[in-house]
């Protein structure tokens, strides 16, 4: 493939990118308070070279399992050179939409019934539409495999990839975060019309308006949690993954904190650029059981005047 026809097919790309945008109102365009992604440049995919993983619970996908990954990223480095206004916007939305897939596929599921024609789909004590799941998430925790649930643990996971973007500079960082966020708007939208068989578009904008909001709370939440300590961390999760629920097992907890700082410093130890090639992979959050079920020694010893004066964030560096 020529430079010249790769610099077609992308001026195609965008404008076909654009035409989508304007046809497929999304609620994230109308709620959302970020610019819009093309303003911002965004940097070219890197493929990292293969090293040890720097956390158990976030990895590489080695180079191997994308052959024409290396001159692809060739490729858009010599369009970047040739028309760099061009590439910006479809290297981030290309690379987002991986790293969403990723985070969708902790807690994916499906409804048999939604394809059967005539077929009553069953229902949680909550009243939602009930499918059938696999893996941590609802094997181990005992969540339900229902749309709000992969809501919640997809939003998690796009919550420890945005506090990496955060890292990037500062005029790349808005269009990563908002890219991420229109894929996972664009396959909720979707998901309600095949399996959940909401054919409305204003009812499909209200659950997406609220989909919106909550985004925007768990973020603080999470935020928060990450400032402030583990037991702050810990509420949001029970807030957001296990609905406030008064016989949540602490234990499913405190593996879940630990999960996410555990992946926090995992991507922390990636370049920009490892993060820009997409080939990110979580990890089971079952491996920091372990860790979690350790007893602290700091639970044999005394309390001290001080200790009592310190706040969570305080004591959490001691």
């Amino acid at each position: 493939m020529t430079i010249e026809l790769v610099l077609l097919w992308a001026d195609n790309f965008q404008h076909s990118t654009s035409f989508a945008r304007k046809t497929f109102s999304v609620a994230t365009r109308r709620y959302s308070p970020e610019s819009e992604a093309k303003k911002f440049h965004s940097p070219a995919p890197i493929i990292p070279p293969k090293s040890d993983p720097p956390s158990k619970n976030v990895d590489f996908r080695p180079p191997d399992h994308f052959p024409d990954a290396p001159t692809a990223a060739k490729v858009a480095r010599e369009v970047r050179k040739s028309a760099p206004g061009i590439t910006e916007t479809y290297i981030a939305y290309g690379v987002a939409e991986d790293l969403f897939k990723e985070c969708a596929r902790q807690a994916d599921y499906s409804i048999p019934q939604a394809k059967e024609k005539g077929a009553e789909i069953p229902k949680s004590k909550d009243g939602e539409d009930l499918g059938v799941g696999k893996g941590w998430w609802f094997e181990t925790l005992g969540l339900t495999p229902t749309f709000n649930t992969w809501a919640q643990i997809t939003f998690l996971h796009m919550y420890l990839l945005t506090v990496r973007f955060r890292c990037f500079p500062p005029e790349h960082a808005p269009a990563w975060h908002q890219h991420l966020l229109d894929h996972f708007f664009y396959k909720a939208e979707d998901r309600m019309t095949v399996e959940h068989k909401v054919h409305t578009r204003a009812t499909r904008n209200k659950y997406l308006k609220d989909l919106f909001i909550q985004w925007r709370g768990l973020t603080a939440g999470y935020d928060e949690g990450i400032a402030k300590g583990d037991a702050v961390l810990a509420t949001a999760v029970w807030r957001n993954i296990f609905k406030g629920n008064d016989e949540v097992n602490f234990k499913h907890l405190g593996i879940i904190v630990s999960y996410l700082r555990a992946v926090l410093k995992g991507l922390d130890s990636l370049s920009d650029e490892a993060i820009a090639a997409g080939q990110i992979q979580f990890g089971n959050p079952g491996v920091e059981e372990p860790l979690v079920m350790k007893k602290s020694k700091l639970l044999d010893a005394p309390f001290k005047d001080a200790d009592l004066k310190l706040t969570d964030g305080e004591r959490d560096t001691q």
